[in-house]
């Protein structure tokens, strides 16, 4: 199950169209999604020292707590990731006592989109870096999209061939990911066991 977290107070942006058609590829792949965009995440700013929860909080700390992997797509904002997103993100120290904590484990796709590239790609980093200090796994591919370019069609549809090409890339890596840390390890030490060892 992989949980799509994202976009903007904007309905129909650029970071959620980016989300949606990731997560759409995921479907087309075979995996189940759930998407935590807009309304979703206008949340109480993150309190760790009050115990209780808004329901769209509780919603969004179930989905990552079931999740096998992630993807975040967040708006640039003065060169760092939107405070919807953050606040959202933050929500997950609400899994600090779980068998997984945090995103441990998890794969973790990172998308960000801005009107130019020195906003996306400061910003992209910034987002990986909260992935690592959350133990998620980023994925080799992060996708930096500039708004400013023809990115999208009158209809919605994406009309950049290097972006689509990005986005599926990215979305089969997350899946690829969460099929590979399921695979049964190979003899104790998880390498092949040599012959006469079996």
């Amino acid at each position: 199950m992989i949980v799509g977290i994202g976009g903007t107070t904007r309905e129909s942006s650029s970071t959620e169209r980016a989300l949606r058609y990731c997560l759409d590829v995921v479907a087309e792949l075979g995996g189940e999604t759930v998407l935590l965009a807009a309304t979703d995440l206008e949340l109480p700013i993150y309190a760790p020292e009050r115990a209780e929860r808004h329901p769209r909080a509780v919603r969004l700390v179930e989905a990552l707590r079931r999740a096998d992997g992630v993807i975040i797509s967040t708006p640039g904002y003065h060169g760092g990731m939107s405070g919807m997103v953050k606040n959202a993100l933050d929500y997950a120290e609400d899994l600090r006592g779980d068998e997984r904590p945090y995103l441990d484990e998890r794969p973790v796709g990172c998308i960000v989109c801005a009107y130019g590239w020195q906003a996306t790609t400061t910003t992209l980093v910034g987002l990986r870096s909260v992935v690592h200090a959350l133990r998620g796994w980023p994925t080799p591919l992060g996708v930096a999209v500039n708004s400013a370019e023809p990115i999208w069609r009158d209809d919605g549809s994406l009309a950049d061939e290097g972006v689509t090409s990005q986005l599926r890339m990215l979305a089969s890596q997350v899946l690829e990911f969460v099929t590979r840390s399921r695979a049964p390890m190979l003899g104790e030490t998880g390498m092949v066991p040599a012959h006469g060892d079996d």
